[in-house]
This record gives C-alpha cells, structure tokens and sequence, in this order.
C-alpha cells in the first residue's frame, strides 16, 4: 500500500472569509457595477408600474405623485437614482478599459476612484435636493 504524501503548499483552503479577502479597488468597482444592474432590473417593475398609473388620467396622475411622496418611495427613487449613475460612469470606464483606455493599473485605479467619488457626490447633492436639507 503506498502512502500519499500532500505537498502543504498546493492544498486549498477550504474556507475562504470573503469579508476578510481585501480585493482591489479596480474588483470592487466591477461587483458594485453588477449588483447596480441588478437593482435596476428589480426596480424595473415598479417604474413600469409608476409610469402606467400616472398615464391612467389625471387621478392616476395624482394618485402617482402622492405615492411618489411618502418617505420609502422617495428613498427607492434615490437609490434608484444613484444605482443609474453609477451603472453609467462604470459602464462607461468599462467601455473605455475595452477599447484600450486607462488599461494599466494606475489609470484603472483613478478611474475607479473617481467613479465612486463622482457616485458619493451625485448621491451627496440628490438628497440634499430631494429632502431640502
């Protein structure tokens, strides 16, 4: 019977924490760009719904913005907002990184950075807009 011997350096983990895993700036852009299309796929339904109830005449109109107006739907409408503009400024660094623009590491790390700074601040400015702080 021959004895497996297991080289300690090729063997894998078997449990990564990926709270712990520090990924690069460069990774958290692309997963935050999934999950933004995400949430604009979900948030799909009930932007369809708004649309139709305020075309339904002038009580649906009515009825529309008076919903528009509570609190939570404002929230969604923000972060459905900020999900849009940040989708965008990544969906067009990713359009640029694919015709061969801002392709070595430091130009793809500002173009991250500054995709989340223009974010924070869009985001920054609609609610201030939106609740008139």
């Amino acid at each position: 019977m021959e004895k497996v011997i297991y080289n300690k350096a090729k063997q894998r983990p078997k449990f990564i924490n990926l709270l712990k895993i520090r990924m690069p700036i460069t990774a958290v852009v692309s997963i935050l760009h999934r999950i933004s299309g995400l949430i604009l796929f979900l948030v799909l339904p009930l932007i369809i719904y708004g649309l139709g109830l305020s075309l339904q005449g002038r009580d649906g109109f009515e009825q529309a913005i008076l919903i528009s107006k509570s609190t939570p739907v404002q929230l969604l409408i923000i972060f459905t907002v900020v999900s849009v503009i940040y989708h965008l400024l990544a969906g067009i660094r990713f359009l640029l990184i694919d015709i061969d623009i801002g392709l070595n590491i430091v130009a793809a790390r500002w173009t991250a950075i500054i995709v989340i700074l223009i974010t924070v601040i869009s985001m920054v400015l609609l609610v201030i807009g939106v609740t008139g702080l």
